[in-house]
């Protein structure tokens, strides 16, 4: 007996089984990533509970899982409602994923408490406005992201919009880009050389200048429209193609109905005719103007189609402010 009591001690024991990981990367319902959001472990009682913080990436780690263990994540974000995983079990060593993490805004955030007068929130719409920008620089300033709660652009803050995008430094590096298009291709017809390049920089400044004016500015206010674009982004792809394409041809009245863009087909236009007075004589003429007109047009359009596609997710303080 004492003999089978030496032998049994003498055989090492079974190895406990080896921890797994679990990981995962915290995205908001549009794709981005939420940075800081508090990520909790558990398996239903306190003892068993871990958290950590989404990294810079919206990237998050536990190690030390125990395997054949059933835990959740649940995850905590500012501005976002809990969301929480379905039943997670790893095995020894493994690394599992959560997958399906989408975290959406809570409904505390997005409401929006109407007072004063609609001056004053159209002011501070704008005001939020212009701060959205592409890649962080690029003035992104006539698209509306919560088109539940506008309210109409009173004249002076459609002039004041319109001239903040005319000033914008991005503005004239725009014109001076297009200028050194021109200038390599020789169009228009002004001489080659430093004063030629500052005439084809001129013109591009002057075509974007009077555009914004008139298609953002006057008209509209004449005309009582909105010159900004409503962002959809909800619905199938062909409704919302079919909603950016029309934007050039449709637009919102200050009484908030839709009605035909006069507004930016008349800017175009009217920026087309000037430039009538500045181009050179060979290229002026109506050739000149329904040229214009028509490629204002087409990248009106283009514009639009990426606003409903692409820009959203580059517009940081659009996710943030709306």
């Amino acid at each position: 007996m004492a003999e089978q009591t030496a032998q049994a001690q003498a055989i090492p024991a079974a190895p406990d089984a080896q921890p797994g990981h679990i990981t995962g990367t915290v995205v908001d319902t549009y794709g981005d990533v939420v940075v800081g959001a508090t990520v909790v472990l558990d398996d239903g009682t306190i003892t068993d509970q871990k958290s950590v913080i989404s990294d810079d990436n919206g990237f998050f780690q536990f190690a030390g899982v125990k395997p054949g263990v059933a835990y959740h994540v649940t995850i905590h974000g500012k501005d976002f409602a809990d969301w929480k995983s379905q039943e997670i079990v790893v095995k020894p060593g493994d690394f599992a994923t959560v997958a399906g993490i989408q975290l959406k805004l809570s409904e505390a955030s997005t409401s929006v408490t109407v007072y004063g007068d609609n001056l004053q929130i159209a002011t501070e719409q704008i005001q939020v406005a212009e701060h959205q920008r592409v890649l962080g620089f690029i003035p992104n300033f006539y698209v509306v992201y919560d088109s539940e709660n506008v309210v109409p652009m009173p004249a002076k803050l459609k002039f004041k919009l319109a001239f903040k995008v005319a000033v914008d430094p991005v503005s004239f590096a725009a014109a001076a880009f297009l200028g050194t298009v021109d200038q390599a291709s020789n169009s228009p017809n002004y001489p080659q050389g430093w004063a030629g390049f500052g005439e084809r920089v001129g013109a591009r400044y002057a075509d974007g200048f009077t555009d914004i004016l008139f298609g953002g500015a006057i008209l509209p206010a004449l005309l009582h429209q909105d010159p900004r674009y409503y962002y959809q982004g909800t619905g199938t792809t062909s409704s919302r193609l079919k909603h950016a394409l029309a934007y050039p041809f449709i637009c919102k009245g200050d009484n908030g109905k839709l009605q035909p863009n006069y507004s930016t087909i008349g800017g175009d236009l009217v920026s087309a005719g000037l430039a009538n007075l500045y181009y050179p004589p060979s290229n002026r003429g109506i050739g000149l103007v329904f040229t214009n007109l028509a490629v204002g047009t087409a990248e009106r359009g283009l514009s639009t189609v990426l606003q409903e596609f692409v820009l959203r997710r580059l517009t940081p303080r659009a996710k943030k402010d709306n």
